[in-house]
């Protein structure tokens, strides 16, 4: 295969790959428990996501859950309703280090996830993870090209697809809940489910974030094939769509 078809397609891979490991393990998994991943499955997206995003997972979930209690007023990290859409688009990465560098947000909202050893030894090397990620991408496609997938990448997952999800998730779409949050069927199928946004607020534990037919949660065929596996237990509630009768539900948060 050339690069010049090597590169688009690897990027779209790597990054749909990390994608879906963000929205299982550090979304569904860590940040509201609706799933329980046992320890070969949680050392690979633990291992998949220091490869390629070089994430601290209690940051990622104390800012996650933050924003679930503050939800567009003030406190929240990222939200358009308070900073307009394109502060968020464009810089939601400003505003999540911001929150993330705060120990108070830390102590707050991620208690329960301190360092473990895999942590204070190779994990917490955020910058070592990436290098070895990208590293690979280089041995594999070659120099170039590795390169250039490692910077496509970053920027498809930091200035794209994260923002988009609370950019538009928070700004305008359809509802099937009654909260803040939107539903953007299109966005759902390239990022994990995550664009099923309204629904996720509605019922935050639920570990399936389509409600309806016409929705469709990427994440969800790959956690029922890992539970089949016997890789990860659903602890989250089922949600049964009731029509009018949920659109007058009171939002969980």
């Amino acid at each position: 295969m050339s690069a010049v078809w090597a590169v688009p397609l690897v990027t779209m891979a790597v990054t749909q790959v990390t994608v879906l490991a963000t929205s299982i393990y550090l979304h569904r998994a860590l940040a509201h428990r609706s799933i329980h991943l046992r320890p070969l499955a949680d050392i690979t997206f633990r291992v998949v996501l220091w490869l390629t995003t070089g994430l601290c997972r209690r940051q990622w979930v104390a800012v996650h859950r933050k924003h679930h209690t503050f939800t567009d007023r003030e406190g929240d990290p990222h939200s358009p309703q308070l900073l307009g859409f394109w502060r968020v688009q464009l810089f939601n990465v400003v505003h999540y280090m911001r929150a993330a560098r705060d120990p108070k947000t830390l102590e707050t909202f991620a208690p329960d996830i301190g360092p473990d050893r895999l942590d204070r030894v190779l994990f917490s090397r955020g910058v070592l993870g990436l290098g070895v990620g990208l590293s690979l991408l280089c041995a594999i496609l070659g120099l170039w090209a590795g390169l250039l997938v490692g910077l496509l990448h970053a920027v498809l997952y930091v200035f794209v697809l994260l923002p988009l999800i609370n950019a538009l998730g928070h700004w305008h779409g359809s509802k099937n809940f009654d909260n803040t949050a939107s539903n953007w069927r299109l966005v759902a199928w390239i990022t994990g489910g995550e664009g099923l946004h309204n629904n996720h607020h509605a019922h935050p534990r639920a570990a399936k974030f389509s409600v309806r037919r016409s929705e469709f949660d990427p994440s969800w065929p790959i956690i029922r094939l890992l539970a089949a596996a016997r890789l990860l237990v659903i602890t989250g509630p089922p949600v049964t769509w009731t029509g009018d009768a949920a659109r007058r539900s009171t939002p969980s948060y």
